[in-house]
């Protein structure tokens, strides 16, 4: 029962699994909180787009309701959902990650610019790893009483987790980095 999927379809079908309906803003509010720190969230049309294709397909099941003068439709994943995502994770290999690193991109060429700009590069970098790791350390926080063996948000708080030591290790790359930087321009 190969689906042929995108990668993005199985992430929505994977927000979907914790047990509520939502709607696709809902779905979006959920990806912004957490996909962002690991992958790409998506953007509102590829979640409709994609919500579209799994509701076609019988992965999903939307429901209609009536919110005052408005039209409001949930979405639920279905069984059939369940086994292809299920499909999707025993069938498909872990994969490598591709890294779109911007900040290795530019230190990579920094030849051709000032070594101060590769520096304030640098440290505006150290900065947002900050505001992430802050962000992050937060959801980590709220899943905490639902992240023992068996409930729901186990495996969420050890992506969590990750993404926290993943932060640290920037950080030091960074750091290092800036080290040595400061020893080429001190001597």
């Amino acid at each position: 029962m190969r689906q042929d999927l995108p990668v993005t379809g199985y992430a929505i079908l994977g927000l979907l699994t914790f047990g509520d309906e939502l709607t696709g803003y809902e779905i979006k509010q959920r990806a912004d909180i957490t996909l962002r720190f690991y992958w790409v969230s998506p953007a509102m049309s590829q979640i409709y787009s994609e919500l579209r294709r799994l509701t076609d397909r019988g992965l999903v099941a939307a429901k209609a309701t009536a919110d005052g003068a408005r039209e409001v439709t949930t979405y639920a994943i279905t069984d059939a959902g369940q086994e292809a995502l299920r499909e999707w994770m025993a069938g498909t290999p872990a994969g490598f990650p591709v890294l779109k690193h911007t900040v290795l991109l530019r230190l990579l060429i920094a030849h051709v610019s000032d070594p101060e700009q590769t520096t304030q590069m640098l440290h505006d970098y150290l900065d947002e790893l900050d505001r992430a790791a802050t962000d992050l350390a937060e959801v980590r926080e709220a899943l905490r009483g639902a992240d023992r063996p068996g409930e729901p948000f186990r495996f969420p708080s050890l992506v969590a987790d990750w993404g926290l030591d993943y932060f640290a290790a920037e950080s030091r790359h960074a750091r290092r980095a800036l080290d040595r930087l400061s020893d080429d321009l001190t001597g």
